[in-house]
C-alpha cells in the first residue's frame, strides 16, 4: 500500500498510479486506511509529524528533485530509503527558464524593457551565443541535461561539481579553485545545487564579486544559497547587471522584499521546473518495482550527503 501526500491535482496522480500500477492501493488523507500497511509513502512538501504514523515503511518517494523537506527530519529515520525524481519534465523546464533568462541580457531584453518606460527609441548591438558564457552550479542529472542541451545550442558551458566527471561539450571544475575559476569566466552564472550545509549561503559577497562586470545569476536551485544583501549591493553598484531569481529565503516572497520593486531583479514562484504527474508516476513506479525485486532504483539519496 502507498500513501499519497500532493496538492493540487490529486486526483490526476491517483489516476496515473492506477494506470501504471493497477495492482497496487494508493491511499490518501481522504481514506480510511491502516497506517501499519502502509508500505511506501510518495509525498511533495510532506507536513510535520507525516512519517510517524507509519511503522513499517520500506521507501520514501520525493516528488521531485530537491529532497530538503525530506532529511533530518525527527519523524522519518535515515535508514528509510529515500528516492528523488530524476528529470520528470523538468530538465526540459530548466533550459526553458535559463534560456529566457540568458536571452533577456544576450539580446538586450532588459535595456530594452527600461527603454520602453521611458519612450526611448535606441537599438543596441546583439551578442552571439558563442560569446555569451554560461557558468552551471551543480552537475547532477538535472544539471547535467541542462548542461548538455544549452551546449547543443551553440553557448560556451562550464559546470562545477564537487567531483570530477566527463561531460559531453562541457568544461567541469571542481574544488574550491575550480568554483572561482569557473564563477571569474561566467557571464550568466546558474545555479543548479542542492540544499546542503556547505550550499547554504555560498552565493555571497566574496564569490559573486569574482563574477565579470556586468554578469548575471539565475537562481533556481534555493532561495537559502544567496545572501540577499551581498546580491543587492552587487547589483546597486553596477557590477552586477541582473538577477532571475525563482526561490527565496521565504516563499512566498513578503510583499515588503526588496527584491519586487528592484529594477535589476525578476522574481518568479518557485515555478522553473514544475514535477509533471505522468512521468513522475513512471519514475515512482519503476523505482518501487526494482525494490520489490530486490534491486536499487537509481535516485537514491546518501544521507551523508543529503542528495
Amino acid at each position: 500500500m502507498l500513501y499519497l501526500h500532493i496538492e493540487p491535482d490529486q486526483q490526476l496522480w491517483l489516476d496515473y498510479f492506477a494506470q501504471e500500477y493497477p495492482d497496487l492501493q494508493v491511499v490518501t488523507a481522504d481514506d480510511d486506511y491502516d497506517a501499519s500497511q502502509i508500505r511506501w509513502v510518495a509525498a511533495w512538501s510532506p507536513p510535520k509529524d507525516l512519517f510517524a504514523k507509519f511503522t513499517n515503511l520500506e521507501a520514501v518517494f520525493a516528488l521531485g528533485a530537491g529532497v530538503d523537506a525530506f532529511v533530518r527530519r525527527d519523524d522519518l529515520s535515515p535508514e528509510v530509503p529515500l528516492v528523488r525524481l530524476l528529470d520528470a519534465g523538468m530538465a526540459d523546464q530548466m533550459v526553458e527558464y535559463i534560456l529566457w533568462a540568458t536571452l533577456t541580457v544576450q539580446r538586450d531584453f532588459d535595456t530594452y524593457l527600461e527603454q520602453q518606460r521611458q519612450n526611448r527609441w535606441q537599438e543596441h548591438t546583439a551578442r552571439m551565443r558563442h560569446q555569451m558564457r554560461l557558468g552551471i552550479l551543480g552537475l547532477g542529472a538535472l544539471g547535467q541535461q541542462v548542461a548538455k542541451t544549452l551546449a547543443s545550442y551553440g553557448y560556451p558551458v562550464s559546470g562545477w561539481k564537487r567531483s570530477a566527471i566527463e561531460l559531453d561539450g562541457v568544461d567541469v571544475f571542481t574544488g574550491d579553485e575550480g568554483l572561482k575559476q569557473l564563477v571569474s569566466q561566467s557571464d550568466v552564472l546558474i545555479s543548479l545545487l542542492p540544499n546542503t550545509p556547505q550550499t547554504q549561503g555560498l552565493l555571497n559577497g566574496e564569490l559573486l564579486s569574482r563574477l565579470p562586470k556586468g554578469a548575471s545569476l539565475v537562481n533556481v536551485a534555493r532561495g537559502v544559497q544567496v545572501v540577499d544583501e551581498d546580491l543587492l549591493d552587487l547589483l546597486e553598484s553596477g557590477h552586477l547587471r541582473f538577477a532571475a531569481l525563482d526561490v527565496f529565503h521565504e516563499e512566498p516572497l513578503p510583499a515588503d522584499h526588496p527584491y519586487w520593486q528592484h529594477p535589476k531583479v525578476f522574481v518568479t514562484p518557485h515555478m522553473a521546473a514544475a514535477t509533471l504527474p505522468e512521468p513522475a508516476v513512471k519514475q515512482v513506479v519503476a523505482s518501487l518495482k526494482k525494490f520489490e525485486a530486490g534491486g536499487e532504483p537509481e535516485g537514491l539519496v546518501r544521507p551523508e550527503s543529503g542528495y
